[in-house]
């Protein structure tokens, strides 16, 4: 079976797609993710840093990335965590996309923040579910 690559991907590359991209790596034991943004920051928010630690995933020497053609062509499944990104999804990858309503968070208290960090996990968890299911009816 070839492993499936996941692509996360919103604004900066800095919060929620990192940590998209750390919780699927840790829990998923066959396939890769790997999160980009439209118009990376030049570094991680503290917080992202900070929560991913209180869960046991580092993500301290992750960069933001920037979005590419060659990423969208590697992904077997782009998941947009952020609205607007949508619309620099060039026509070609729509049909690869699916689309996660997950708030920014920038401005944010950390209780808040921290929330959104569970619901990113549960969300991963439930994909990972579902791409171990398809995965496994395919074999059958």
């Amino acid at each position: 079976m070839k492993d499936k690559m996941i692509l996360f991907v919103c604004k900066a590359n800095s919060g929620r797609s990192q940590m998209a991209e750390g919780f699927f790596n840790r829990i998923s034991k066959t396939n890769k993710a790997m999160s980009a943004g439209i118009k990376p920051d030049k570094a991680l928010h503290p917080w992202t840093i900070k929560l991913m630690k209180e869960v046991g995933i580092d993500v301290s020497r992750n960069r933001p990335g920037r979005l590419t053609k060659k990423m969208l062509e590697r992904a077997e499944k782009i998941i947009i965590v952020g609205s607007e990104v949508l619309k620099s999804i060039p026509p070609e990858y729509l049909s690869k996309v699916e689309r996660w309503r997950i708030e920014k968070l920038l401005g944010k208290p950390i209780n808040q923040v921290r929330r959104i960090r569970n619901k990113i996990g549960e969300r991963v968890e439930k994909l990972i579910k579902e791409i171990n299911e398809t995965s496994r009816l395919k074999n059958c």
